[in-house]
């Protein structure tokens, strides 16, 4: 015990005031702290997706690859350092496998994070999951954040992952686990502007599985002076559960959103894409679904609601339907289909686990293999 306090402490003082204020993550906290070594892992999935409602020219159907899950090759290891302590890290790229490039012009895109894991939780630095994120792909969807069915085309924050992040994972105790996160800024212009902090608390017992989530995002276009030409900050807060009723698993979600990048929007075009996807400042969501097993198969549908209660009231709302074949625990197809009806100038758009998409409405036919 002295060791994993020793430990903690140490990597506290390293990092400063914030990791010592954090409280925890649930999904992505590494294991137990015996054992030691490396893991190489991946997943690599290609599918094709038909576009349809796009506000120009959608094109032709194409071959997309992370469709239902990002393509990824990863490697994850840890080294026991003795009385119940571990050094734990990960290295994970995104691959887009239908051109063999990488996702997002990043060598380790997904994840890239290094800390130390004990009895009393982890402690760990780098590139890592929003837990807001994480807690809506993970409990709330049965999508799983991916297909076109993907909650995250209408619900919560489009950022998945936070640079420079220091994150802190509690261990479950008789099912309640927590999480935080802080995020330093580290723009050239104002350690303000780029700085992230959030937390999570869970539930997860038999049938049960219950998180609320919240997280502030300050503003994302990295300033080119003190202040940028738009202020895209966010405040997201999620309830997300989901309920094994043996026959089905249910699954639900309520949000709350605040500020011009509070909502899925463009990025890539930054500082005009607030006129572009019409994004909303104040916005609740909900979200319904559930899965069905039969016989191999696995049936998927959900129903997302944005209500936007900005003046220009930006209402949409996505109806999604999808299946899963499962060939072996790691090869599975998939099959999916999902509808946007944006109001009064909203573009919401379909997209899928690793494409934003560009019409209201998208077909997805594709294959999955991990190792």
């Amino acid at each position: 015990m002295k060791t994993s306090y020793l430990a903690l402490v140490v990597m506290g003082i390293g990092i400063g005031p914030f990791a010592l204020c954090a409280q925890a993550e649930t999904s992505s906290a590494p294991g137990n702290a015996t054992g030691s070594g490396a893991t190489v892992y991946g997943v690599l999935d290609a599918g094709v997706v038909a576009e349809r409602g796009c506000a120009l020219n959608c094109g032709a159907n194409k071959v997309s690859g992370g469709v239902a899950s990002g393509s990824r090759l990863g490697v994850q290891g840890r080294e026991a350092l003795g009385n119940d302590v571990a050094a734990v890290y990960t290295l994970e790229a995104g691959v887009q496998n239908d051109t063999g490039q990488s996702e997002d012009g990043r060598l380790f895109g997904r994840q890239a994070y290094v800390g130390l894991d004990s009895r009393l939780g982890a402690l760990t630095l780098g590139r890592q999951y929003n837990l807001q994120y994480a807690a809506l792909a993970d409990v709330a969807d049965p999508f799983k954040g991916g297909m076109a069915g993907s909650a995250g085309n209408l619900a919560g924050y489009g950022a998945k992952r936070y640079d420079n992040t220091v994150k802190y994972a509690s261990p479950a105790l008789r099912g309640v686990s927590a999480a935080a996160i802080y995020s330093f800024g580290e723009s050239p212009y104002s350690r303000a502007q780029n700085r992230a902090y959030g937390a999570t608390l869970g539930y997860s017992a038999g049938a049960v599985n219950v998180s609320v989530s919240h997280q502030r995002k300050n503003n994302f276009i990295q300033a080119a002076g003190t202040v940028p030409a738009i202020d895209m900050s966010a405040r997201n807060t999620l309830v997300a559960a989901n309920l094994d009723l043996g026959l089905a698993t249910a699954f639900a979600a309520v949000g709350m959103n605040k500020g011009y990048g509070s909502s899925p929007w463009d990025p890539s075009n930054a500082y005009s894409s607030l006129a572009l996807s019409m994004s909303s400042s104040d916005s609740r969501d909900t979200l319904l679904g559930v899965s069905v097993p039969v016989h191999g198969f696995n049936v998927l549908a959900s129903y997302v609601r944005k209500d936007d209660r900005d003046l220009s009231n930006r209402d949409a709302s996505q109806i999604a339907l999808g299946v899963t074949y499962a060939l072996s625990k790691r090869s599975d197809f998939y099959a999916s289909y999902a509808k946007i009806h944006n109001k009064n100038g909203a573009r919401y758009t379909v997209g899928n686990a690793s494409d934003g998409g560009r019409g209201d409405a998208a077909f997805n036919l594709g294959f999955r293999h991990g190792f």
